[in-house]
């Protein structure tokens, strides 16, 4: 599983060839759209924020997967938009916008999850390395 360290220096480089490139490098990866997702920390209290990738985009609703590379601990962007739901999206390059997120139900994981494994194997392999159900996020226009 990729460490904290190892997530952190990632998210630093991707950030660094947006800026080098300004803005014209980095807003899709391995087809699939990125965005940065900001997060009011639980803890903290603090803004939070992240480069993730998304594997599926349904009408203005952006799905995002908990994966953390198929570690058994959820990732901690995921555990600040449950106990604060209200979040800001840089959408491929576009103008900060904000969002809500949710947990995919039961119903709509079992739709999605083969759409994005289908198309995206990394995560369908990142669900074997864990026993820990991977959650789809939603990311609504508020």
């Amino acid at each position: 599983m990729p460490s904290d360290f190892a997530l952190k220096g990632m998210n630093l480089v991707h950030r660094g060839l947006l800026a080098v490139s300004f803005g014209k490098v980095g807003w899709s990866a391995a087809g699939m759209g990125v965005l940065e997702l900001t997060t009011v920390g639980r803890k903290s209290g603090e803004s939070r924020s992240v480069m993730l990738t998304s594997p599926l985009v349904e009408g203005d609703d952006i799905v995002i997967v908990a994966s953390r590379g198929g570690d058994d601990h959820h990732p901690a962007w995921f555990l600040n938009l449950q106990a604060n739901p209200e979040v800001q999206v840089v959408w491929k390059g576009k103008p900060k916008a904000a969002m809500t997120a949710r947990v995919a139900t039961a119903d709509e994981r079992a739709r999605m999850w083969p759409i994005i494994t289908e198309k995206f194997t990394n995560y369908a392999g990142y669900q074997t390395k864990t026993e820990r159900e991977i959650p789809l996020v939603i990311l609504t226009p508020a």
